[in-house]
């Protein structure tokens, strides 16, 4: 029996489009030389770990001066790489709340842009327990965080049902014994959990 529902946060609530917001800032060619050059992502991996956004980003500014600038928007201007909403999710969790469900996070996320992302998108305040990368110091999918939201929640297996829009992601919670669900857009995922009967 399903006891609580758990979210992925990135590509669920709102669109996480670094490249986009750099094709906006650079052109599409400038931009890829940037990321090339620099390496952005490996970056924020360490911002999902736990590290200083501000910090991290001026020691990689030092590291590529060239792209000082470039680098420093990475924090700065996070906010505009997660603006696109994801239509239908928060109305989800609103449905799932109503019915009494008990839903987690489990997410790979900075701890500064968490606060960021939640003051954005309000369905983020709403779930009853958060097991995000940037506390815990381990990233899906790595087994450590998976194995923290059990410990933390009580709950294993078949108990839960778990959405996320990774592959990746989704083979280590069915490693486990979860119920899965690889997200690519609300309505399948509300249709997922009507037919399991949550709402």
């Amino acid at each position: 029996m399903i006891k609580a529902v758990v979210w992925d946060i990135g590509n669920i609530f709102a669109m996480w489009e670094p490249e986009a917001f750099y094709d906006r800032r650079l052109g599409e060619e400038k931009r890829r030389q940037f990321f090339e050059d620099t390496q952005p992502h490996v970056m924020n991996h360490a911002f999902d770990l736990g590290a200083d956004g501000h910090t991290l980003t001026r020691a990689h500014a030092e590291k590529y001066p060239e792209w000082a600038e470039e680098i420093h928007l990475w924090i700065d201007a996070w906010s505009e790489m997660f603006s696109t909403v994801v239509p239908g999710s928060a109305e989800i969790v609103d449905a799932l709340a109503a019915k009494g469900v008990k839903q987690l996070a489990l997410s790979n996320f900075g701890a500064e842009t968490l606060e960021i992302a939640k003051e954005m998108h309000p369905a983020l305040q709403r779930f009853d327990e958060e097991y995000v990368s940037a506390h815990l110091g381990v990233a899906k999918p790595d087994a450590g965080i998976y194995e923290a939201l059990e410990a933390g929640s009580g709950l294993s297996g078949a108990e839960l049902i778990f959405t996320d829009d990774k592959q990746e992601n989704i083979d280590a919670a069915q490693a486990r014994g979860w119920q899965t669900h690889l997200f690519v857009e609300a309505d399948g995922w509300r249709a997922r959990l009507e037919a399991e009967g949550l709402i």
